[in-house]
């Protein structure tokens, strides 16, 4: 069921909006089975008298299970996975309370969630409007903060599609039928119902549905191997090469000093295809990227009969819990050092580096415009600090803002992507530069990525990230910032060492590859 049918933003809430617990099992393998009765006596029954709705029916297990080892076990389509960021230290904090309207916590925030199939699907082929958010927001409630739909939107939807992405539209977001939520100390099983008579899809169609969803749920899960994908690259190609690269950030730089469009700012991305000799699993991917991802986003969104879209994104764009809004403004990439004194020294150069300053303070300050104009209150703190990953080392700072009514959840996406950490300044200036220059399709790279909730809605930057094909064939992305003082070769270099996470998987195949170049030039290394 495509929820976002013309028309299905202004019929408001769905007429039935339900979480039910049932009691809580010893494993994984007891919870499957109970899930499935529940589900069965559900059908078996008299249906709702309402014509719309969704419920959420979910079982309490005793144990934590990894939500990437259950989802390695599934093989169901469409399927979703998002991971939570560890907090960070020091984020800014606002005077007027939490913004919650006097309600308390009362669930426990998932570490990781895992879903297959789609309760209710969202998808579009115009740019992602408000029309759609409020379609979406009629299957959410606050009094069921855990009903989320997860998904993605297209970095530049007025850009036409290529067919890799297609099956994504302009914005893709699943509420999933069958969902593993990874606590602190314990897991939760749950299965979803949504129904809407008028958009034909009732309540037999959905239950029906998810019981033959269910037989196929493994009661167990898989460990996944963390340490390399056991694949040969075969081939590795560069959108732009390093010569068409030079020419657009030389381009970018003349158009910027020459004040051509009033260009501060570009973000200009590479798209690297790796051609492997065996299909590289999405999820045993994830399940690498996340052994080193503790301050990062993990993902990985995948359509039915579509290429996986996975990351592991430092990025936050935005964080809304109840009427509090977080952000942050992350520009600026060094290397991490290999020693404890070389990496503070790497860290100073960056703190201190003019072109590196100027790029932040850029990203840094048309964040906190944008979201003077929606908020009451916004606090920047601290207004420039290092963020290190274990890859790499970032310029950051943290925003913190209240709005007005929770309404204005989509003006605050709307109007901070994108952000000119990934596009540029001013905005329109700097996406028409990438259309020009960039000569592939961003895809969802660098749009939002993450999920909405009733009470609580959470959006990463798709950044450090990889769409993975039906065949041999993965594309990983890129990007680096053009300023004023920009090196065209040392931001290439940059990209480089942003795909590393990817690139360190598959290193000794890199090997293979300078062999087979040099032996191509008549060379032995």
């Amino acid at each position: 069921m495509n929820g976002c049918a013309p028309g299905a933003g202004d019929r408001g809430a769905v007429c039935v909006r339900e979480a039910r617990a049932l009691p809580a099992m010893p494993a994984l393998h007891d919870a499957v089975g109970q899930l499935r009765a529940a589900v069965d006596a559900l059908g078996a029954g008299a249906p709702p008298p309402a014509p719309s709705g969704i419920i959420r029916i979910e079982v309490p297990i005793r144990q934590r299970v990894d939500a990437v080892e259950w989802l390695h076990a599934q093989s169901a389509l469409p399927r979703c996975f998002f991971s939570a960021r560890a907090p960070l230290p020091d984020a800014p904090a606002l005077a007027g309370g939490n913004g919650n309207g006097g309600l308390g916590d009362r669930w426990k925030e998932p570490v990781s969630v895992a879903g297959v199939g789609s309760a209710v699907f969202f998808r579009g082929t115009e740019p992602f409007s408000l029309a759609d958010w409020r379609a979406i927001k009629r299957f959410l409630s606050r009094d069921c903060p855990l009903i989320r739909a997860y998904g993605a939107i297209r970095f530049d939807a007025t850009s036409d599609a290529s067919v890799e992405w297609e099956d994504y539209g302009s914005f893709y977001f699943i509420v999933p039928q069958v969902e593993f939520n990874e606590l602190e100390e314990s897991s939760v099983l749950a299965a979803t119902i949504a129904w809407d008579d008028s958009l034909s899809w009732t309540w037999h169609n959905a239950v029906d549905d998810l019981q033959s969803l269910l037989q196929k749920i493994s009661p167990c899960s898989v460990e996944v191997n963390t340490s390399s994908l056991h694949t040969t690259i075969m081939s590795l190609n560069h959108v732009p090469t390093k010569a068409s690269w030079d020419l657009a950030v030389t381009k970018a730089l003349q158009m910027i000093k020459e004040r051509q469009r009033e260009l501060v700012k570009v973000v200009l991305a590479r798209c690297s295809r790796y051609i492997t000799d065996t299909c590289i699993d999405p999820v045993e991917l994830l399940a690498c990227l996340k052994v080193e991802g503790q301050n990062a986003y993990q993902f990985c969104i995948q359509p039915l009969n579509a290429p996986a879209f996975v990351g592991n994104s430092p990025e936050q764009l935005f964080h809304r819990k109840y009427l509090n809004i977080s952000s942050e403004a992350l520009a600026g990439t060094r290397a991490r050092g290999k020693t404890r004194a070389d990496d503070f020294q790497i860290g100073q150069d960056l703190l201190l580096s003019s072109k590196e300053d100027t790029e932040f303070t850029i990203v840094r300050d048309s964040i906190k415009k944008k979201l003077e104009m929606i908020c009451d209150e916004v606090v920047v703190h601290p207004s420039k600090a290092l963020r290190k990953l274990p890859r790499v080392q970032h310029l950051s700072a943290q925003l913190a803002a209240r709005i007005r009514n929770e309404d204005d959840e989509f003006e605050i996406l709307n109007t901070l992507h994108p952000s000119p950490a990934v596009c540029g300044l001013p905005t329109e200036e700097a996406r028409h530069f990438i259309r020009d220059y960039e000569i592939f399709d961003r895809g969802m790279y660098a749009g939002p990525v993450g999920w909405f909730g009733g009470a609580e809605s959470e959006f990463a930057v798709g950044i450090r990230s990889a769409l993975l094909g039906k065949g041999h064939s993965t594309l990983v992305y890129a990007g680096a910032g053009i300023v004023e003082g920009t090196n065209p070769s040392f931001e290439w270099d940059e990209l480089d060492l942003k795909a590393s996470q990817f690139a360190k998987l598959l290193r000794y195949q890199e090997q293979h590859i300078r062999y087979q170049e040099a032996e191509n030039m008549g060379t032995v290394i």
